[in-house]
């Protein structure tokens, strides 16, 4: 299902940004802030909720098994926010549709994180793979603070810049993250335990994705940050 909906909404996204040539752009203000105040209040509760668990984890098991558990599928704690989190990746998808609606830009990364994240996050819901309870409170923190962001901004608040620069760092932190506990359950995988639950298929491309999105995003910051912003001399 979820490569259906993926499928279909690479189609509506573009169709509607060709429908939208030599169309007047919506403002589509206060729909906006109040569609980003939606995800940044459910992406924050989520956080604190699934952090409940994970911390308790940490405490009492280890690091090791706070990346390779299972429980946060079926912990009365985390079991509901794990499954909005699934949600949620649908959700998101809503976000293009103001960009296209709006004749804002639509860079490649957005669109490619949508699609493959909305994949990868269900067949991960359905397999029930490790690394999910680092992956939901990393995801749900940062996204609460960038939607924090995309309210302020939709509300006409004049955010600085050292701020949404703040948010593509703490993006590729996350990515970076990311990286490095695919790798570790990578390694996990072949202990005699098998406490880390991954096909290594699924592993190895949860790890080559969450880096092509690493890569991304530090291209992204370099080219809207670090880009020169001196004028060619004549």
């Amino acid at each position: 299902k979820s490569v259906v909906l993926a499928v279909v909404y690479v189609i509506l996204v573009f169709g509607i940004q060709q429908f939208m040539k030599g169309r007047r752009a919506y403002s589509l203000r206060t729909p906006l802030a109040l569609w980003s105040l939606g995800l940044a209040l459910l992406n924050g509760i989520a956080a604190r909720r699934v952090w409940q668990h994970l911390s308790f984890i940490l405490a009492t098991k280890g690091f090791r098994h706070s990346v390779c558990s299972q429980s946060f599928y079926i912990h009365p704690i985390s079991k509901l926010w794990v499954y909005l989190f699934a949600l949620s990746k649908l959700l998101e998808l809503g976000d293009t549709l103001f960009i296209v609606l709006r004749k804002k830009q639509l860079i490649f990364l957005h669109w490619f994180h949508h699609v493959t994240s909305l994949v990868a996050t269900w067949y991960g819901y359905k397999e029930m793979v490790a690394g999910t309870g680092w992956l939901t409170v990393l995801n749900f923190s940062v996204h609460a603070i960038m939607y924090s962001y995309y309210v302020l901004r939709a509300a006409g608040f004049q955010v600085s810049r050292p701020v949404a620069m703040a948010i593509t760092v703490t993006q590729i932190l996350q990515m970076l993250g990311f990286v490095v506990m695919y790798a570790l359950i990578l390694f996990w995988m072949e202990e005699e335990d098998k406490v880390c639950h991954t096909s290594w298929a699924f592993g190895f491309l949860s790890f080559v994705l969450c880096l092509s999105f690493l890569v991304l995003f530090c291209n992204l910051f370099l080219k809207t940050y670090l880009g020169s912003t001196q004028k060619p001399k004549r």
